[in-house]
């Protein structure tokens, strides 16, 4: 009896230690992804979607990664004083049951150094991290600005 309470508390304990989420079963998801193809061939590019959240509790991004670049970060542009300014954001917050949207002149992923050429109409794998350590995996289409 004594080893069925030893065991008992064992899995008690190690069930207080594994990460649980509000709704394990609920994740937000990533969009009609993009990347801009750049009119030359340039060491960095831009990402664009749509991140939807029908879950009951906000999340936040706080990476993102592709095995198609060396690099890939959370950027803003901003308008300050006439002039549009890109800098990095360190976590990107998502709402309950809403969205952020990464578009164009706004929020944006930076891919910068493509480990290889990166064609038009190629679908390219794009990670971003949730704070809580969950992934969201998506695919962007490489895209020329102007056939949007």
């Amino acid at each position: 009896m004594d080893t069925l309470r030893r065991l008992a508390c064992l899995v008690v304990l190690f069930a207080a230690a594994s990460p649980v989420w509000a709704d394990d079963a609920c994740i937000p998801v990533v969009e009609s992804g993009w990347i801009r193809q750049p009119p030359m061939a340039m060491p960095m590019m831009a990402g664009f979607a749509e991140v939807r959240n029908p879950c009951d509790a906000p999340v936040a991004i706080v990476a993102a990664a592709s095995p198609a670049f060396a690099s890939v970060e959370l950027h803003e542009t901003r308008k300050l004083d006439g002039v549009s300014r890109m800098r990095h954001v360190e976590r990107l917050a998502v709402p309950a049951r809403g969205g952020v949207s990464l578009a164009p002149g706004g929020l944006h992923l930076m891919l910068m150094r493509p480990e290889a050429e990166v064609e038009l109409g190629q679908r390219v794998p794009v990670e971003l991290e949730l704070a809580d350590g969950r992934k969201l995996r998506a695919e962007f289409e490489v895209r020329r600005p102007d056939a949007l």
